[in-house]
């Protein structure tokens, strides 16, 4: 992608919007930022970025090719936010969108609520797709060092 094409996310162009996220010179300011940014990622096959800004306890779950294989045979046409909650409580905000996009035979509407933490001055996805056996009492998957139960149970 030039520097000067449009983002992908539609918020400005490329080399301002998600490219300095997808660098690592920068790090999300909210879980809409962090959102958009992971959608453009999905647009131009990311997938390391994708991965890691999932919550630390579910990357090792996440299956990489077929994010990949997903993000590549689709064509990510726009993105539309619904909704930013920002302060879902002290550490957690949701975001509401549509991701539009083409499979090569026809449109869809990837309609989703996604729920994001934020650890370390860094925001993380929570992926709810995976299956991982937690426990209540375990350490939560977002490596705050609470308990699963009085952290991120409730947003997955």
């Amino acid at each position: 992608m030039t520097l000067s094409q449009h983002c992908p996310c539609g918020q400005g162009q490329y080399a301002e919007c998600c490219q300095p996220l997808h660098l690592k010179q920068q790090v999300a300011q909210t879980a809409e930022q962090l959102m958009r940014s992971r959608y453009s990622a999905f647009a131009l096959q990311q997938i390391d970025y994708i991965l890691q800004t999932t919550a630390l306890g579910q990357q090792t779950a996440l299956d990489r090719t077929a994010i990949a294989d997903w993000s590549q045979s689709n064509q990510w046409l726009k993105l539309d936010v619904v909704q930013h909650q920002s302060k879902l409580d002290k550490t957690h905000a949701l975001v509401e969108f549509k991701a539009h996009y083409h499979d090569g035979k026809q449109a869809h509407i990837h309609h989703e609520i996604s729920h994001f933490v934020l650890h370390q001055q860094q925001w993380y996805f929570l992926d709810p797709t995976l299956d991982l056996q937690i426990t209540m009492k375990q350490p939560c998957i977002c490596g705050s060092g609470k308990k699963f139960k009085q952290c991120c149970a409730q947003f997955i």
